[in-house]
């Protein structure tokens, strides 16, 4: 009796031990979201090198998988069904799901800016009046494109939501693009490599870049769902530490991260380096840089009427992991 006891006690211990420490088994995954853009080569380098295995596998991770998304609204929807732990995602979609539900924190930067307005070659362009009459694709309505491309026409006295003014047409990266090659709209405003892509197939040319639209805007960022933030926050240091180490590792590795891109998207490599030569995009990792951007967006996305209330801060940031990973 004593013996049985003893092992029904010892159980009870381990099991409020594993708890304590966020319930890590040894075969627990790790589910990571992200787009095929040159925005998020910190996923794929960290991927494909095998850092997120060897760093995530003494916490209990014996799998990181991940799923590829075409923009962040379908990623987005994919988070709230508890699909994905983690995201690389725009800011903007992240607002957009965070104010419908969405329990989850920004936890590290990705990258600024590196969105392009691409024309066909044969329309003229002086500013942003050219564009009327014109059909223009670009990401699903709350994307970064979406919200920045919207924000930007309305400054300038021009109604997206007028078809007299402007025909916004929503698609992904590959539809848009085929679409501009074929003809079938006038242009596009999209990350990169869809910019360099269409250039080297001589169908557009980049009029404005993000940047011009807005200054050191944010774009994508890392985002953990609350879950995890709460029950499991070594992991989340560790992501956010090896995210770091890849964005690190790109910037001083230029070359490499391109061919990593062209080896996991089938993207002509030469492509992927004249995009890293033309876009204005600089990888990040630290959250604090973007927080007054990212807060913008929640004012314009809410004037745009894409979010229901305003939001704060804290509603969307959690730095504080970012700088127990820098220490």
């Amino acid at each position: 009796m004593r013996t049985i006891t003893a092992v029904l006690a010892a159980a009870v211990l381990v099991a409020a031990l594993t708890f304590a420490s966020g319930c890590i088994g040894a075969d627990q995954s790790l589910r990571i979201g992200y787009q095929p853009s040159t925005h998020q080569i910190a996923h794929m380098t960290a991927m494909e090198k095998g850092w997120w295995n060897e760093d995530l596998a003494p916490l209990g991770i014996g799998e990181v998988a991940d799923s590829v998304f075409p923009t962040g609204a379908p990623e987005m929807q994919a988070m709230l069904a508890d699909q994905i732990d983690i995201a690389y995602v725009g800011a903007a979609p992240f607002i957009a799901a965070l104010s419908t539900g969405l329990d989850a924190k920004i936890v590290a930067a990705v990258q600024t800016q590196g969105s392009d307005l691409v024309l066909r070659p044969e329309i003229d362009y002086t500013g942003p009046q050219d564009l009327k009459g014109l059909k223009i694709a670009t990401f699903p309505p709350g994307t970064i494109q979406d919200t920045l491309l919207r924000n930007w026409l309305i400054e300038n006295g021009i109604d997206p939501t007028n078809d007299r003014d402007l025909t916004i047409v929503p698609m992904g990266p590959g539809d848009a693009t085929t679409a501009i090659i074929a003809g079938q709209v006038d242009g596009v405003f999209l990350p990169h490599p869809s910019p360099a892509i269409i250039e080297s197939e001589g169908a557009g040319r980049t009029v404005v870049q993000s940047g011009e639209i807005l200054p050191n805007h944010a774009c994508c960022v890392l985002v953990a769902s609350g879950k995890l933030i709460r029950e499991q926050p070594e992991i989340v240091e560790q992501i956010v530490r090896t995210h770091i180490r890849a964005t690190e590792y790109n910037i001083a590795h230029p070359d490499e991260a391109a061919a990593i891109y062209a080896q996991k998207t089938g993207q002509d490599v030469d492509v992927v380096k004249q995009s890293f030569a033309e876009w204005d995009g600089t990888w990040i990792a630290d959250p604090n840089v973007i927080v007054d951007s990212v807060m913008e967006y929640t004012d314009i996305q809410y004037d745009l009427g894409y979010i229901t209330r305003p939001l704060a801060r804290d509603d969307v940031f959690d730095t504080s992991f970012y700088e127990k990973a820098r220490t």
